[in-house]
C-alpha cells in the first residue's frame, strides 16, 4: 500500500484542540483540496465558513439560542461553550442546484466528501480534527444566523486545531463485519 492508504489507516478525530489554529496557506490548500470532491455536472455544490476568535464565542451564542425556554442553565451553558473546544470552526454547507441529472442527495454528498477532505488535508499538515454535528446542524435558527440559504443545509462543524493531548486509539471493525459480496 501507499503513503496515503497508512495516513487514511492512522486517521482519527481529536476532541482536545488548542491554539494554533491552521494558517492561511494551510486553508488554502485543504479547500482546494475539497474542490477535488467528486461532484457530478460540475456543480460545485458547496461552500464553508470559517470561524475564530470572537466569532466562536457568538456562534456559542447561536448554539445557544436553539433550546427551548424550559431548558436548564446546564445545557445552554454546554452549547455556548461547544464551539471554545477548538480555535477554529470550519462550517461545512451543501448549496444544491437545481439540475436535471443530478438530485440533490448526490450534491449534498459532494459536499460531505469535500469536508472530509479539508478534514484529511488540516490532518496531514499536522492539525487535529473533529467533525462534528448534533442538533445545532439541523436548527433553523443557526441557519439563518450563519446566512444559510434556505435550499442549503450543514453537513457539519469541523473543529481544528492543535492537538492538546493525545486519545486512546479507537478499536475499529474487521473489514468482514461490514462487507459483503454479491450476489
Amino acid at each position: 500500500m501507499t503513503a496515503v492508504t497508512d495516513f487514511l489507516l492512522n486517521r482519527s478525530s481529536e476532541p482536545r484542540l488548542e491554539s494554533p489554529a491552521p494558517d492561511s496557506t494551510t486553508l488554502e490548500r485543504a479547500f482546494s483540496c475539497a474542490a477535488r470532491a467528486p461532484d457530478h455536472a460540475l456543480l460545485r455544490p458547496w461552500r464553508y465558513l470559517v470561524i475564530e476568535g470572537k466569532g466562536l464565542e457568538a456562534l456559542g451564542e447561536l448554539f445557544a439560542s436553539t433550546c427551548a425556554n424550559n431548558s436548564d442553565e446546564k445545557e445552554i451553558e454546554k452549547l455556548r461553550r461547544a464551539p471554545l473546544r477548538a480555535p477554529m470552526v470550519i462550517v461545512g454547507i451543501a448549496s444544491p442546484r437545481t439540475h436535471p441529472k443530478v438530485p440533490e442527495i448526490e450534491q449534498v454528498m459532494s459536499a460531505a466528501a469535500g469536508m472530509s477532505f479539508v478534514e484529511l488535508a488540516l490532518q496531514d499538515a499536522g492539525f487535529g480534527v473533529m467533525w462534528r454535528t448534533g442538533g445545532v446542524a439541523y436548527h433553523s435558527s443557526v441557519h439563518q444566523g450563519l446566512g444559510l440559504e434556505e435550499h442549503e443545509q450543514i453537513v457539519g462543524f469541523l473543529y481544528t486545531g492543535t492537538v492538546s493531548a493525545s486519545k486512546p486509539s479507537v478499536p475499529r471493525p474487521a473489514v468482514d463485519e461490514f462487507v459483503s459480496h454479491w450476489p
